[in-house]
């Protein structure tokens, strides 16, 4: 399955929201991919009807990323419940689920992998975080599994090989979520906010890739990770005049960063934008809330309440659970198993492949695209705000970013 990219090139840094409290974070990655989905992981009997789909979920249920974890999880429980109408088959096949803890460690979630295999298992889904994905993805291709990864947000795990698939957003479209905030880039000067270490490095570079590449002049205001009155650098910012402050900040100094950046009037001169993480992350930025723009990938109702959205929101809350920021991650990795073997049979992985290529769905955010090229995940984005301030915080949406206004650059699969 040779495929040629299309669209325009553009620069392939990549900017992932959503990695902790109010912070957006950098992940710059590459891997070399193996296999190609031209042959059929096991022989042509995919049509035969009550066969078992064996499926591992290999996820993070305890580590730092746990939190992560569970809300993918609980997702792809629901959209499985969802999308097999509460039956869990799908074409006379049963689907079954084995759960993988990798704690956020790729060599524990290799060696589940290489477990699952050897066990007949044709389907893997999973990965909150991206340096698990980046390990996963070749190793789908060099034994003709399907990969669905999840949260992993790495530009690099698009078109790794033609086996790897995602079922969440992806860096690029944060930033460009960003972008769309910004309007018209050229000539326009955008400030980021950061601290000076490689997080924080990687960020500017990420910006000045893509919205420099857009005629915006990008510069930023870096600070000491180990600094703790941040008033000189939010006067700096403020001194700079930016049209938009783009900060992206980890750690336990971030509520500190955003006092200091009301304090000072950053945000009422000009647009600050940041990414929203999960709901957990929404009291950090105190009474600064209700003045900043968030680029998100989703929050609960960002979707307006789509059939698909309140199917997922009813079922996790049945079952226990709490929807958040990747909720939709699993739900939609459901879908796609369940899209993969009812078009594709159960056991020939190629076939699967085909299924999914192309494939435009109706998803928890709206309409929804795995792009054939490249099997990006094409989604819509939202902008939202915070109103009221700590543990009452709770975003509003502003607006939703259309799924091609923020598509990633399309390229060619790796083989």
């Amino acid at each position: 399955m040779r495929r040629r990219a299309t669209g325009t090139a553009r620069h392939r840094r990549s900017l992932h929201a959503a990695v902790a409290l109010s912070c957006a974070g950098l992940v710059l990655a590459g891997c070399t991919a193996a296999g190609k989905a031209g042959e059929s992981g096991s022989g042509s009997a995919g049509d035969a009807k009550d066969r078992t789909v064996k499926v591992g979920l290999v996820y993070s249920r305890t580590g730092l990323l746990a939190d992560y974890g569970k809300q993918y999880r609980d997702g792809f429980m629901a959209g499985l419940d969802h999308a097999t109408k509460g039956t869990g088959k799908v074409a006379g096949h049963r689907i079954e689920v084995t759960e993988q803890d990798d704690a956020g460690d790729p060599g524990k979630a290799v060696s589940a992998a290489k477990s699952l295999i050897g066990k007949g298992y044709k389907v893997l889904a999973g990965t909150t975080d991206s340096g698990v994905a980046l390990q996963m993805a070749p190793l789908a291709a060099q034994n003709k599994v399907l990969y669905i990864s999840g949260p992993a947000a790495t530009d690099a795990v698009t078109g790794i090989n033609d086996y790897t698939f995602r079922s969440g957003r992806q860096s690029y479209q944060d930033i460009l979520t960003a972008g769309a905030m910004l309007g018209e880039a050229k000539g326009k000067k955008v400030t980021v906010l950061a601290q000076d270490s490689t997080f924080g490095q990687a960020n500017v570079a990420a910006v000045k890739a893509v919205l420099g590449a857009r005629g915006a002049k990008v510069g930023s205001v870096l600070a000491p990770p180990s600094a703790t009155d941040l008033t000189p650098f939010a006067r700096q910012v403020k001194a700079g005049g930016p049209d938009l402050v783009f900060v992206a900040w980890a750690g336990s100094t971030a509520p500190a960063l955003w006092t200091a950046l009301d304090q000072q009037g950053v945000l009422e001169a000009g647009k600050v934008v940041t990414g929203l993480a999960g709901t957990a992350s929404y009291p950090v930025f105190g009474a600064a809330g209700s003045k900043v723009s968030f680029l998100a990938h989703y929050f609960p109702g960002a979707g307006g309440g789509n059939p698909v959205e309140k199917s997922m929101l009813d079922s996790v809350a049945k079952s226990g659970g709490t929807p958040d920021l990747f909720t939709p991650d699993g739900f939609t990795a459901a879908q796609m198993v369940v899209r993969a073997v009812e078009q594709g049979g159960a056991t020939d992985t190629a076939a699967m492949v085909k299924a999914l290529e192309g494939w435009s769905f109706d998803g928890v955010k709206g309409k929804e695209q795995v792009r054939a090229e490249d099997h990006a995940l094409v989604q819509p984005m939202f902008v939202a705000k915070l109103r009221g301030s700590g543990a009452g915080a709770r975003p509003e949406l502003v607006t939703t970013e259309p799924m091609d206004e923020v598509a990633p650059p399309a390229k060619p699969s790796a083989g």
